[in-house]
């Protein structure tokens, strides 16, 4: 298991994440709404906009400020393995 941040110090399971959207859309400002309702929305943006949705496995949603797109990134680069080669050639 491995730690993604989500921006501010917050951190997610990359195994528990199902997907990061963006909130722009109708279907997902819905999906926000109902998890709310739910009591299952998480809001991890600090009070600045959100910009990128993120789903899990337990059905909640969490909100963050950062763009899909570096929340992506991180959890690419966390999925890389360490290449780094001895200099004992």
């Amino acid at each position: 298991m491995k730690l993604i941040n989500i921006g501010f110090g917050n951190m997610v399971s990359d195994a528990r994440l199902v997907a990061v959207v963006s909130p722009e859309s109708a279907p997902i400002k819905r999906i926000i709404q109902d998890a709310k309702e739910r009591g299952t929305l998480i809001d991890a943006t600090y009070g600045r906009r959100t910009r990128a949705v993120l789903m899990m496995d337990s059905d909640h949603v969490i909100l963050s400020a950062l763009q899909p797109e570096t929340v992506a990134n991180r959890i690419s680069d966390e999925n890389v393995p360490d290449t780094e080669e001895d200099d004992d050639r």
